[in-house]
């Protein structure tokens, strides 16, 4: 069956418009536009093929055709939301943690602050950008990346952690579109505990090196080194150095398990 009539097929009950692309730069920079344009909230933008997929640090990769579930969601923050946008991005690992759990019965690990790991390694980038006219903010949108087939996993010296993909970890092939379709109705669903007990619960059970010893490289005033304890309610990582706990920001840095 041709891809768009399965996508339709996938999506209508969810009641999404989207945008399927063959291939494409970027899918965040494909929903960006269309936000530009006048989405609608939860609009998604998928695509085959990325040539130009970007993350964080501004690393870049080429995204193979069929490989991966290349997606990016724009969301319009209702002003309830406005002062929980920063947990847009946490609340998409959540949504693709829960996905991998429930299709397959996997284990995925959420690492701080947007990837998901599988056995240790790393299966699923998120990449959230906000679009903002002066200071009023227009909408977000929520980039991702799941590695369905080993052809999703790029080069050894791109990658700043191992890599894995589902099928890998499954052990038999796997349908993009059925994970799709849970990955958004998980998006739907954790959107409504956007920061309450429950969606803290699932992040503080699934929060990849707890209670190990980590380090933090990046724009701080200097590295922290100690002991992950968990998330505070405003989605800062809290390390325990010794009688001090740290709580890190959001921002331009790396977390790593300490070397031994």
């Amino acid at each position: 069956m041709n891809k768009v009539l399965i996508l339709s097929d996938v999506l209508q009950d969810l009641g999404l418009a989207y945008r399927y692309l063959p291939s494409t730069e970027s899918t965040n920079d494909d929903a960006r536009t269309w936000l530009d344009e006048g989405a609608a909230d939860m609009s998604i933008v998928i695509a085959d093929e990325q040539t130009k997929g970007r993350g964080r640090f501004e690393r870049k990769w080429h995204t193979r055709a069929g490989a991966a579930l290349a997606s990016s969601l724009v969301i319009l923050p209702t002003e309830h939301e406005l002062d929980l946008v920063h947990l847009f991005s946490p609340m998409t690992g959540i949504a693709v943690a829960a996905t991998l759990e429930k299709l397959f019965g996997l284990h995925p690990q959420i690492k701080w602050p947007n990837d998901i790991l599988l056995s240790g390694k790393k299966v699923c980038g998120i990449l959230s950008e906000s679009a903002w006219i002066g200071s009023e903010l227009k909408g977000v949108v929520i980039g991702t990346g799941i590695n369905i087939t080993s052809d999703a996993i790029p080069p050894g010296e791109m990658m700043s952690l191992p890599a894995t993909c589902v099928e890998a970890e499954t052990g038999y092939p796997v349908d993009r579109w059925l994970v799709l379709r849970e990955y958004l109705t998980q998006m739907f669903h954790w959107r409504t505990h956007l920061g309450n007990e429950h969606f803290f619960h699932f992040w503080r059970s699934h929060l990849a090196y707890l209670g190990e010893e980590v380090e933090i490289q990046g724009n701080l005033e200097k590295d922290v080194t100690g002991i992950l304890e968990g998330v505070a309610e405003n989605g800062d990582l809290l390390i325990r150095s010794g009688q001090q706990r740290i709580q890190v920001r959001v921002g331009d840095v790396h977390l790593r398990l300490r070397p031994q």
